[in-house]
């Protein structure tokens, strides 16, 4: 009698933790569903205490972080400590459920240290997940190309050299792959982080969260620099006290290193009761603000990282039917298509006309919603890019 051998999956990953890092939850659940034995490794959050547990079959391995890195030191101590404990604890599941394919999920470019040691001592496959073109998110965050630009340059390079496959989430990152990274085409694979109808769920509007206005605004994700919260805020503020428009809230959904920062610029442009910040929340807090939004936004600012980045908020807001406000930007078109307005890059007063304008166009707001969730539901949604992620493990399998 044949006995059928499951193949094994080590995911790791370190910026965020897991189930709540959506792309990497739905990687290891479908592989999981197609016969894989999946771990992960990753750090521990709000919510995500445990350091071991299993879910949906999905073995999860913890780690904690001292703190949550801001500036080039605190990054380095960061990465320094999370690559100790992922490297201990990829031992540990080697003598469990062991793997045959380590998942690297950036940032940071510095996994292949580990995937290359299990390759070249142990034997084992390496894919390389690319969630983020790091040397642009460096000059993001710091505006400056110096040494620290070109090390993250060459560790990119480094990480395409290990990998037997890597896997893109767009055709920007694929370009990248190949020139930059230097990476065979044919073992370059597009898989989107498309989402799952069956998590955005559309529920009925909860007018409170509208506190008391006509018109409700929303964002959901990272308070970061490059996220562009203060150029929303200044859209806002141009809005309310420029144009008039007391109508309109403005709601906020996630943390982030400038969560803070955020809620005192809202107080000094005069706006703090125009605007609810709610921080990290569950998934049914996060539905009920976009589900009541009238219109979502996109303020991420026009650089060389936003503008190759595909954004998985552009998809949620589309499945759930939102017609949507962005600035500018490539992959951001190639996602919304006309589903979503195109301020001037980095123009908060352009942005808040084209809000206006939308809140103002019932009808068109209509229109735009119908075809972002079409597009999502024909298109877009994750059982399209199921296919292409077992095609990359075929891939790296049938060497």
């Amino acid at each position: 009698m044949s006995r059928t051998i499951k193949r094994r999956v080590l995911i790791l990953v370190e910026n965020l933790p897991s189930p709540f890092d959506r792309r990497v939850w739905q990687e290891a659940t479908t592989l999981h569903d197609n016969g894989y034995v999946v771990s992960i490794i990753c750090p521990t959050g709000k919510g995500y205490e445990k350091e071991y547990e299993v879910i949906d079959g999905i073995h999860i391995y913890r780690y904690r972080l001292p703190f949550e890195a801001e500036g080039a030191r605190g990054y380095l101590i960061e990465y320094s400590v999370a690559l100790f404990h992922t490297f201990r604890l990829a031992w540990k599941v080697q003598f469990s459920q062991g793997f045959d394919v380590v998942h690297a999920c950036n940032p940071p470019d510095l996994l292949f240290l580990i995937g290359g040691f299990f390759k070249l001592f142990m034997r084992k496959k390496f894919l390389f997940d690319h969630h983020d073109i790091n040397p642009e998110l460096y000059e993001a965050k710091f505006g400056r190309r110096d040494f620290f630009y070109k090390l993250l340059v060459l560790f990119e390079r480094w990480t395409f050299k290990t990998a037997d496959v890597s896997i893109a989430t767009n055709e920007s990152y694929k370009r990248i792959a190949i020139d930059r990274g230097g990476m065979n085409p044919a073992k370059v694979f597009v898989v989107r982080s498309g989402p799952k109808l069956d998590r955005l769920r559309i529920l009925p509007p909860k007018q409170e969260l509208k506190c008391g206005r006509k018109y409700l605004v929303g964002y959901v994700g990272v308070m970061g620099a490059q996220e562009g919260i203060d150029l929303l805020l200044q859209s806002a503020r141009y809005l309310i006290k420029d144009l008039g428009r007391s109508d309109v809230h403005f709601g906020l959904v996630g943390g982030g290193t400038s969560l803070e920062e955020m809620k005192r610029l809202a107080i000094d442009l005069g706006i703090s009761d125009f605007v609810t910040f709610t921080g990290r929340v569950p998934d049914q807090a996060l539905l009920e603000m976009l589900n009541t939004a009238d219109i979502c936004v996109n303020p991420d600012v026009a650089n060389e990282m936003n503008d190759k980045s595909t954004m998985n908020k552009i998809m949620e807001y589309m499945a759930l039917g939102k017609p949507i406000v962005q600035f500018d930007l490539t992959e951001g078109r190639v996602s919304a298509e006309q589903a979503s307005l195109y301020a001037s890059k980095n123009d908060p007063h352009d942005m808040a006309k084209k809000i206006l304008h939308l809140l103002d166009d019932p009808e068109l707001c209509k229109q735009m919603g119908e075809l972002g969730r079409n597009r999502v539901k024909n298109e877009l949604e994750w059982q399209y890019e199921v296919p292409k992620l077992l095609a990359a493990y075929n891939a790296i399998l049938a060497e």
